[in-house]
């Protein structure tokens, strides 16, 4: 078997998460990541797919030349905050042989700006990194049924950085992530990823609010059907979506946030709607039995039908929780 072409890093191996890392492997690369901390699911999704497991990020550090960030939006900073913590302990990178952070996280433009400066701004590894932003537009990557042919997202990028510009290796780990480097700026690949998102989970926000009072109303029938004659490339996006979001609100939440902050800052949109939508993932997520499922590990909210009515039963408790 050819020796890998370099060792990526991946932090977390959640579903995303360990769909790139398939596809990395698939192309000859070796992934690892670190797994302090993580949960017994996060162990088995690594090892069932192969992805080597280490012990601390300073370990991480030392053993990958690229690390890929893709987390929850709420631990972005957190989780680059680590990556520089452990380039300034006694473990140090040669300038000659540059680390690549790329944040392929779902944040606003100011936020990645932030994260960036964390790297930049610190005079002790500001010449042995190098700081790439990211954003993922479509589902995790999954060889297509009964093909060798993959599913691949989009992977735009943005900034002064760009991983084809790694010697040796480079253009054939930015061919394989389906990566375009979009613009020199910092910012532009996390501000499409929010304009983009709001299209899509912005949606499904409405769609979960609409399909629930219409249940609570007992309409939900007849929505269906309506919207079925008139608008059905709306209701098969509604009905994909809601019965999608569940184990993913949680992370939605933040997401919705960044949005918000986005369309007000380089908008010059209130942010209403937005933290709205964040509040509609935050209840499925904090108050109905649909924050406890797990992809692939699924029992409830599988059908439009019951997504509305554990969202009526959580709203339902909650306000008798708040009376």
């Amino acid at each position: 078997m050819a020796s890998p072409l370099a060792k990526i890093g991946i932090i977390s191996i959640g579903d995303m998460g360990v769909g790139i890392a398939k596809l990395l492997i698939a192309n000859r690369f070796s992934v690892a990541t670190n797994i302090k901390g993580r949960s017994n699911d996060t162990l088995e999704r690594a090892k069932a797919a192969q992805v080597e497991l280490l012990d601390s990020d300073e370990a991480l550090t030392q053993a990958c030349s690229v690390i890929l960030s893709v987390v929850p939006p709420r631990d972005a900073v957190a989780t680059a905050q680590r990556i520089v913590d452990a380039l300034t302990g006694p473990l140090r990178r040669d300038s000659s042989s540059p680390l690549y952070y790329a944040d392929l996280n779902a944040v606003a433009p100011s936020s990645v700006k932030h994260i960036a400066s964390l790297f930049t701004s610190n005079k002790q590894i500001s010449s042995s990194v190098r700081f790439v932003d990211g954003c993922i537009l479509g589902g995790p990557p999954a060889l297509k049924p009964d093909t060798s042919e993959w599913y691949l997202p989009s992977l735009p990028t943005s900034g002064p950085h760009s991983l084809s510009s790694i010697p040796d290796y480079g253009p054939q780990l930015f061919s394989a992530l389906n990566m375009k480097h979009i613009s020199e700026d910092i910012g532009a690949a996390s501000g499409l990823k929010m304009c983009f998102a709001s299209m899509g989970k912005g949606f499904i926000s409405l769609a979960i609010q609409s399909f629930t009072t219409a249940h609570r109303l007992g309409v939900l029938d007849t929505m269906k059907a309506e919207l079925a004659a008139v608008l059905p490339m709306h209701l098969t996006m509604a009905e994909k979506g809601v019965v999608s979001m569940a184990p993913k609100a949680y992370r939605w939440a933040g997401e919705m946030e960044e949005i918000a902050r986005t369309l007000q800052e380089e908008g010059g949109f209130e942010p209403d709607s937005f933290i709205g939508a964040a509040k509609v993932y935050r209840l499925v997520a904090d108050d109905t039995v649909l924050g406890e499922e797990k992809i692939g590990k699924r029992k409830r909210g599988t059908t439009v039908e019951d997504m509305a009515v554990a969202v009526a039963e959580g709203l339902q408790s909650k306000k008798k929780k708040n009376e």
